[in-house]
């Protein structure tokens, strides 16, 4: 099956057979895998800190400035790219989940963490100098725990990942409104989730509602009372997004994807998409080309 971008694994980039964590400085990472600034999306967690350089990240479709003492976070399934300008240098680390599942007892820990949410405004986050110094320290004990391969080593480098995760978090909670969660915000955190694995069968917030064991009545209201939206328009946000990553293939036709994302006719897609994002698939498509 043609993907609709290159999607990585944390082997293929190691070169290893070891598939649950890689770090590096960025640098040198940058020199061993010198196209990855083209549009692809990984299999695993990641995260990128930058200490020097500047330029753009793009990441499914929003652009943001890489500054020194940036912290770039990156759940499964995204879409980036990135465009540097001079020398450019930090840190970056890929883990798998189950590099924490299978050292906590908490496997829902990375979805509690507010950047690894997905959405991209949270998974970009401007450090203070205090910050920044302690966690270039800790990025610095991941590199050097990982060359050592010993039994104790990726217990090390776990406990200096979630000191890095708490900080950051820390950093996050200073610059975002305090929610505290509700049976709402579960139910909605769960609306998500369901929507990741169902968007290209299930259109329809009735759909997602009976999952939930709610009205859809009850759930369009919690939509629009937390996030400001319907139901049926996070659903409908979800499938453009994912047109819009399959449509950075030129292999892949309007119609394939359409295919894909549950439309028999293509017609209805084109129609559906122009109406979500104000042009068809083939008028983005050259856009995003250009």
């Amino acid at each position: 099956m043609i993907s609709g971008y290159p999607v990585y694994d944390i082997c293929t980039l190691s070169g290893q057979q070891e598939h649950d964590l890689l770090a590096d400085r960025f640098g040198d990472y940058l020199k061993k895998h010198d196209k990855l600034h083209f549009p692809h999306k990984h299999s695993f967690y990641h995260l990128v800190y930058f200490t020097r350089g500047s330029g753009t990240h793009v990441i499914d479709f929003e652009t943001y400035d890489v500054k020194p003492g940036q912290v770039y976070f990156m759940i499964p399934g995204q879409v980036h790219s990135w465009f540097f300008e001079g020398e450019i240098d930090g840190y970056i680390i890929n883990f798998s989940q189950a590099f924490f599942t299978s050292f906590l007892l908490r496997p829902d820990y990375l979805d509690s963490l507010p950047f690894f949410s997905g959405n991209t405004d949270d998974a970009v986050i401007q450090l203070n100098a205090k910050t920044q110094k302690a966690v270039i320290a800790l990025f610095e004990s991941v590199i050097e725990e990982s060359t050592q391969h010993d039994r104790y080593s990726f217990d090390m480098i776990r406990t200096a990942m979630m000191r890095l995760f708490t900080l950051v978090a820390r950093e996050h909670k200073k610059h975002a409104e305090v929610v505290t969660p509700t049976y709402n915000h579960t139910l909605l955190a769960n609306f998500r989730k369901l929507i990741e694995q169902h968007y290209n069968t299930l259109k329809l917030p009735k759909d997602y509602a009976a999952l939930l064991y709610i009205t859809p009545n009850h759930l369009n209201a919690l939509c629009n009372d937390i996030l400001g939206v319907s139901a049926g328009e996070v659903i409908r946000n979800r499938i453009i997004l994912e047109a819009k990553r399959m449509l950075i293939n030129p292999k892949l036709t309007v119609a394939d994807i359409g295919g894909r994302l549950g439309f028999a006719d293509n017609s209805y897609f084109t129609r559906f998409f122009k109406k979500q994002g104000g042009l068809t698939p083939d008028e983005f498509r050259k856009n995003f080309n250009k």
